[in-house]
């Protein structure tokens, strides 16, 4: 699906861009369709959202720079079902630890998509070793109780 839109800011970096409701319906997979999005040439993955009625997705510092765009820009968007499987590369001093408690391991085996990103980035967006070393005890911990986050 093809359409022109502008791209929304709302305060200093969140930006996003209204997907007509007729392109989600038209991608024929429910209200939050996973999607891939082309915008001049540059392509990623990402799932529309309803937001106070309004069908978006966002587009991210590293996605804009990508794209070459910014909030304010008029662009021509091209709209594709994303119908590949969603994986995450997990880090291995992540991986190691998980292996070391297996209760830790199922959970995380179980979690969505989403929540593994959610935990393979707090690691990865640990700035010094110390820093990533408590976050991956703090991941195995709360993954242990069965809990997602």
């Amino acid at each position: 699906m093809r359409f022109r839109t502008r791209i929304q800011q709302s305060g200093r970096t969140a930006t996003g861009i209204q997907v007509p409701e007729d392109v989600v319906e038209a991608l024929g997979s429910g209200k939050r369709p996973p999607v891939k999005v082309t915008i001049n040439g540059y392509e990623y993955r990402s799932t529309v959202a309803v937001m106070g009625g309004v069908y978006m997705v966002g587009i991210s510092a590293e996605h804009r720079a990508g794209a070459e765009v910014a909030g304010g820009d008029q662009v021509d968007v091209e709209m594709d079902l994303d119908t590949a499987p969603r994986q995450v590369t997990m880090p291995a001093d992540l991986g190691a630890a998980l292996d070391a408690e297996p209760a830790a391991r199922r959970t995380y085996d179980g979690l969505s998509y989403g929540n593994k990103s959610w935990h393979v980035l707090q690691v990865e967006g640990a700035k010094t070793d110390e820093t990533r070393q408590r976050r991956i005890a703090k991941s195995v911990n709360i993954l242990k109780e069965g809990r997602t986050r």
